[in-house]
């Protein structure tokens, strides 16, 4: 029997058959950098350790052009803070816990976005955790699977009346606000006025001629519809006008187009204002295959106004909601919970009518 051949010395391993230095197959691997920490941070920025520590953790605390040197330093450097540090140190993780409903749906989505926008410019982070359904029980183990994750305060977007027991469940030492929600809650609340733009648009609509105006109306749990639904009855009624049956929607435009084909079929229908933009686009639809022409014939409004809604045949006029404003006043809102602030005050605000060409003055008959 012959011997097998001895292995090649250790350090002969890949410098055979190439050159170059590359770590091949079997080759050495390039060592890691090692990630920047706190004092290459001052020493970059030409500060003391304690100083980025304050910019971290009492940003206020530091003038604003050394803040604005840390803050470079720490970009320059891919400087991590270690959040479990943080949070030993000043009892707070500069991230908050949003509590949020189906965020398939424009308005939730969008008031999501708003809120996180809000925090990323104060350099927050958010954590979300979402929910089926806005009950008692789901709320309370959303709220629990954030605090775990030590978050400073949490923020529920609650679009629906079943959830009011869940919100008023929530731990009272802990900071908590609303976006949405109805008036008698123990918490701050943030809110688009629905019932305003609501009238607005219902105004709007009588104002071009139009005897009264029907209403393709939301899910009748959502507090959104059920403002809206308000809003358009007290602008009619203002006014002296017939108040129609509001035909109910579910927000989508499946549910528009179904009620949509029921209104053309009325000769008497020369005004509708649908409770979001996806039920306004069915309902143009089934106004078209009926050979009802808008807005010659039936002028269509919507609330929302989705990106989309300039570009409906026609072009929708909606009901703008302000959800970069509601994300700020509900970041600001939590703020002054997390330090320490009381009561349960509540800010609204105003959304805007957006005119487009599917509204015009009703043709004399």
């Amino acid at each position: 029997m012959t011997a097998p051949p001895a292995p090649p010395p250790a350090d002969a391993a890949g410098t055979g058959g190439s050159t170059g230095g590359s770590a091949g197959m079997g080759g050495p691997s390039a060592p890691r950098p090692r990630a920047a920490v706190m004092e290459d941070v001052a020493t970059l920025a030409g500060v003391s350790a304690m100083t980025v520590s304050r910019v971290l953790n009492s940003p206020e605390k530091v003038r604003p052009e050394t803040r604005g040197r840390v803050l470079a330093a720490m970009r320059e450097l891919d400087y991590r803070p270690n959040s479990a540090a943080r949070v030993l140190v000043t009892g707070r993780s500069q991230v908050l816990g949003v509590v949020s409903f189906d965020t398939t749906l424009y308005g939730p989505a969008s008031t999501l976005y708003g809120i996180e926008r809000a925090a990323r410019g104060a350099e927050h982070m958010v954590s979300i955790a979402s929910v089926s359904s806005l009950t008692r029980r789901s709320i309370q183990d959303a709220v629990e699977r954030l605090r775990s994750q030590s978050v400073d305060g949490i923020v529920v977007i609650s679009p629906h009346r079943s959830a009011a027991d869940g919100l008023r469940g929530l731990p009272p030492d802990f900071p908590a606000v609303v976006v949405g929600a109805g008036d008698d809650l123990p918490v701050p609340v943030a809110a688009v006025d629905h019932r305003a733009g609501a009238e607005r648009v219902t105004r709007h609509l009588l104002s071009l001629g139009h005897r009264t105006v029907w209403h393709v109306a939301g899910p009748i749990d959502w507090i959104d519809a059920s403002e809206r639904v308000a809003g358009w009855r007290a602008a009619l009624e203002a006014e002296g006008r017939r108040v129609p049956d509001p035909l109910p929607g579910d927000w989508s435009a499946r549910s528009g187009y179904e009620q949509g084909r029921l209104l053309a079929a009325d000769p008497e229908v020369t005004a509708v204002f649908a409770a979001n933009d996806p039920m306004a686009l069915g309902l143009l639809r089934a106004l078209r295959e009926a050979g009802r022409r808008v807005p010659e014939e039936v002028s269509v409004a919507g609330f929302d106004d989705v990106p989309e809604a300039p570009y409906f045949a026609p072009p929708l006029t909606s009901v703008r909601q302000p959800f970069g404003e509601v994300g700020r006043y509900a970041f600001q809102l939590l703020m002054e919970r997390i330090a320490g602030a009381e009561g349960a005050p509540r800010r609204t605000v105003e959304p805007e009518l957006v005119v487009r060409e599917s509204t015009a003055v009703m043709p004399a008959r």
